[in-house]
Formats: C-alpha cells, sequence, structure tokens
C-alpha cells in the first residue's frame, strides 16, 4: 500500500543524530555516520523527526509496509538494552548503555592521568537514558545543565561521587521530550533520590522546574526532596 514515509536526503545528512532522538519509534539510527530507516515498519509517518537542522529528511508517499508499532517498540526497547535483536541494524555506539570502571582510559596513545574518565556510568545525556538501565535502581540521580561542568572545577570530586549523573539544558532542548524521559526515569528507574545543579540564569531555571514536574506526576517522594543548588 501505499502511504507517507520517511526519506532521507544522505548528501545533507550530516550525522548528527537529532532525528534518532525526536523518533519515539526508534525507526532510525546512525549508521556508517549517516540518519538511516531501519525499516519501514517502524515508520508511521507522523514525521516528527523532521527537524532536522540540514533539512535532510522529508515525509514521502511512496509503497511501505504498514507500521507495526508492537514491533517498533520492541526492537527499540531491544537496541536500548544493548540488544542486537534488530535484525541489519545498529545504533550509535555511544548511546550504548553502561556501568564504568573507575577512572576508565579514554582512547588516545597518550595514557596520561588527565585522559581518564571518571564517569560512573553512560549515557549522560538525560534524553539517551533508558529508563530501565540498572544503574538508575536506588541511585542517587544528579541532574546538572550542561554549562555546570565548566562552570566547577571540582565538579568529579564535589558532585559526581556517589551519583548518577544526568545532564540537559532547558534551553536548547525540547522540554516535552525532556520532561517525559526524567518521568519515565523516575517512575521505571526507581531512584533514591534526586539532586539539581543549575546556574543562577533565568533560563537554567527550566531544569529546577522539570525536577519538580517530573516527581510531581509520578507522585514520588519515596525519592527524596528535590534538592537544588544554584551556581553564582
Amino acid at each position: 500500500m501505499k502511504r507517507p514515509i520517511i526519506e532521507i536526503d544522505e548528501e545533507k545528512c550530516n550525522g548528527c543524530g537529532q532525528c534518532v532522538l525526536d523518533c519515539a519509534e526508534g525507526a532510525l539510527a546512525i549508521i556508517d555516520g549517516k540518519a538511516r530507516l531501519i525499516s519501514d515498519v517502524y515508520c508511521d509517518g507522523l514525521g516528527a523527526c523532521l527537524n532536522c537542522p540540514q533539512g535532510a529528511l522529508r515525509l514521502i508517499t511512496r509503497e511501505a509496509e504498514d507500521f507495526d508499532e508492537k514491533a517498533a517498540l520492541a526492537a527499540k526497547a531491544a537496541r536500548e538494552a544493548g540488544s542486537t535483536a534488530a535484525a541489519g541494524a545498529c545504533g550509535c555506539p555511544g548511546m550504548a548503555m553502561r556501568s564504568l570502571q573507575p577512572l576508565s582510559t579514554l582512547h588516545s596513545e597518550d595514557n596520561s592521568a588527565s585522559l581518564r574518565a571518571a564517569l560512573p556510568s553512560w549515557p549522560i545525556q538525560l534524553r539517551l537514558i533508558p529508563p530501565t538501565a540498572s544503574f538508575l535502581q536506588k541511585g542517587r540521580l544528579l541532574l546538572a545543565a550542561h554549562c555546570a561542568g565548566f562552570a566547577l572545577p571540582d565538579l568529579h570530586q564535589d558532585w559526581l561521587t556517589g551519583h548518577v549523573p544526568l545532564i540537559a539544558c532547558p534551553k536548547l532542548e525540547d522540554n516535552a521530550l525532556l520532561l517525559e524521559k526524567l518521568t519515565a526515569i523516575l517512575r521505571d528507574g526507581q531512584p533514591a533520590s534526586l539532586e539539581v545543579l543549575r546556574m543562577s540564569v533565568p533560563c537554567c531555571g527550566g531544569l529546577e522546574r522539570l525536577a519538580r514536574q517530573a516527581l510531581e506526576a509520578v507522585g514520588r517522594p519515596a525519592a527524596g526532596p528535590c534538592h537544588v543548588v544554584r551556581l553564582d
């Protein structure tokens, strides 16, 4: 049957991955540096992914299999859990969730101490973290503004120890998507507490609002107080 479905202009695509984040059904993946449609049956044809900075995506009408929401979401869940169940497809390796060993060495010819990562888990971008990630269970969440890492020279020493870091920017990202993901994390991840580390600028207040709205949405007083720290 003919129906609307996404088409990707490979010449325009630079592999930024914005469309992958915007596609709730997981129909897209970055493969060999370009966005690809994994399967016709995963694409609902509604165009939520059209917010491409390069204008590389458009909706067309062509012969395509019917959209199968159940299959799409199952394949997406499998990929987010690190599975290879979706045949012939793989997402960006940088989105694979993992718990990290202390001081894991970055890939570099220079193995100096300055190139040793001190993150407890990965990924750290709020929108990329699966709500069912094992490292969220009973964890102490630290929701930090993107700028915090540059404003605080001792961020790792003073804040990351004992915390699961989540970073987001309410000014540059879709707040509805951030709220949806944070709510799912609080609901499904069952963390022990949530702290917010934000800058003392008006736009960063959105991060605090997101945290309070998510806590209210799940009715989770058990998640502990929403402790907020503002950086001058």
